[in-house]
């Protein structure tokens, strides 16, 4: 055999290497991002400075970890409406037993934690065994959970709900401190990013999440337990939530009643855009990434460049409906 036949299989593992990295949709997503930033180089001397790059990083770190959740849930090929709402109510909870009951920072903090995960839980609950549509189920869950967060806020009596502070010094530094120039929130978001990745490719629940969106009779009949993957993946995102809520009040020192407002659609964006089918069976954690760096470019563009507000709700819009439409598009193409 000679040389160049014996080399022949390794070219071709080379070539089936790279075509699958530039056939994925992350490199085309990642492609846009590149085009945008290059973009706004040259149309802001402000875009590239350390500082601003730092603020784009840090504004959507909080979107980035509830969007790892949300990742998941919309592989499997569910949905969550609540996460707005369990971010804010979290995070009153956590301010609410710290100034009102006196616990402990750090135990007020993981009781804020719980609870979200609470909420994430009830709503898998009810998608798998009462069989209510997840559209509707997390739609009701974010109605109460923004009840709660104004009941937390005002008390029993109705008064008129308020912000709450939360000043303790650890707690803060989660949303609004620094390491060297690296904003902390930033940090965080990248340990959670490459953990939820690792596990996504490397463990047999995160193999069986996309199995489930895949096909469900399928990896029922190979034994797949549907039920505990759903609400593995409805119970973390209500967690991931609530450490985002922890956070955004840790940034303002305070916990808001109007936190979160929105919080929901730019999560589902980020997940979209990055290559999520909503379908089911497709979708990664850093696809999801690249898709809340590129909604922070634009916003962080529009600032910059001194645009109306209007106008950039409307791209972000626009932004979301092609994503969409381009998946449609391409299953409806491989399926010919």
């Amino acid at each position: 055999m000679s040389e160049q036949t014996a080399d022949l299989p390794v070219k071709r593992a080379r070539v089936s290497v790279w075509s699958g990295i530039f056939r994925a949709r992350e490199t085309s997503v990642f492609a846009a991002l590149v085009v945008l930033v290059v973009v706004m180089s040259f149309a802001s001397p402000y875009f590239l400075a350390p500082e601003n790059i730092f603020n784009v990083l840090r504004n959507m770190s909080t979107i980035s970890i509830v969007a790892i959740g949300m990742t998941m849930v919309i592989i499997t090929g569910g949905i969550d409406l609540s996460v707005g709402s369990v971010l804010a109510m979290s995070a009153m909870m956590t301010a609410r037993l710290m100034v009102e009951f006196g616990f402990d920072p750090w135990l007020a903090f993981v009781i804020g934690l719980l609870f979200g995960a609470l909420a994430g839980l009830v709503n898998g609950l009810i998608i798998t065994k009462v069989q209510v549509n997840p559209f509707i189920t997390t739609m009701g869950m974010m109605s109460i959970g923004r009840g709660l967060t104004y009941l937390l806020a005002s008390g029993l009596r109705g008064t008129v709900a308020s912000n709450i502070p939360m000043r303790d010094p650890g707690l803060n530094f989660l949303g609004g401190g620094y390491i060297g120039p690296v904003p902390f929130p930033v940090i965080e978001m990248a340990v959670l990013v490459i953990v939820a990745s690792l596990f996504l490719s490397n463990t047999v629940l995160g193999r069986q999440i996309y199995a489930v969106g895949s096909n469900e009779q399928a990896a029922r009949l190979s034994g797949v337990d549907v039920d505990r993957v759903r609400l593995f993946c409805y119970t973390l995102t209500g967690l991931l939530a609530a450490l985002a809520g922890v956070m955004t009040a840790g940034l303002l020192s305070n916990a808001a009643t109007n936190a979160g407002l929105g919080t929901e659609l730019d999560v589902i964006a980020a997940a979209v855009i990055g290559g999520a089918s909503l379908a089911g069976g497709q979708g990664t954690v850093y696809g999801a990434v690249i898709g809340a760096a590129i909604m922070a470019v634009l916003r962080n563009a529009f600032v910059l460049l001194g645009l109306p507000a209007y106008m950039q709700t409307i791209s972000i819009g626009v932004v979301i409906i092609l994503a969409v439409a381009l998946d449609r598009l391409r299953r409806r193409g491989q399926t010919t």
